[in-house]
């Protein structure tokens, strides 16, 4: 008889970002007031995985200091001892500034597998790439090497060297034109 492997232990981090803000009625806003992950979660079938989420900060990440990017390094640091991955969902405006602080702090290849992911457009919206992104995230932390990585639109881009392209909406090597 054989045995069923155990589950994979994936840690989330979030951050905020604009995968997690919601829209408050009261102002027409959409800001980070709470976390949707759990909901987006709830959505996906996850067999052979178990997650454990950790909230680090609830920020756009415009508003990201230095101190905010340590932060998420450290937390990193001490989820790879007790992980088999780690994804971090993130603001889009800093992601590649924390991917390089990852890099300088836990070197490029970590003890797992770490994907940042975030959205260019809230889970709450109707046109969102928000689940696309978080479960490209979700296969992506089990199946890449080692290593500093964003996933997102259909690519998975190893660091250091990955920028935002503005004007397309998404990710690229800073060596693609």
């Amino acid at each position: 008889m054989t045995r069923a492997a155990s589950p994979r232990r994936i840690a989330i981090l979030s951050t905020g970002g604009t995968i997690e803000k919601t829209y408050n009625a009261s102002d027409g806003t959409l800001a980070n007031q709470r976390s949707v992950l759990e909901i987006m979660l709830a959505s996906l079938v996850l067999h052979g995985v178990t997650i454990d989420r950790f909230p680090v900060m609830n920020k756009d990440s415009l508003e990201m200091t230095d101190a905010d990017h340590e932060r998420i390094a450290q937390a990193a640091g001490q989820r790879q001892a007790t992980h088999e991955g780690i994804i971090i969902t993130h603001g889009t405006d800093r992601l590649q500034f924390t991917g390089e602080r990852l890099v300088q702090r836990l070197g490029e290849r970590p003890r797992v597998p770490i994907i940042l992911t975030g959205a260019m457009r809230p889970y709450e919206l109707r046109n969102t790439d928000a689940m696309q992104n978080l479960t490209e995230a979700l296969l992506a932390v089990q199946l890449v090497e080692p290593g500093v990585y964003v996933a997102m639109h259909n690519r998975v881009l190893r660091f250091p060297g990955v920028v935002k392209d503005a004007a397309n909406l998404t990710f690229r090597r800073a060596d693609e034109s």
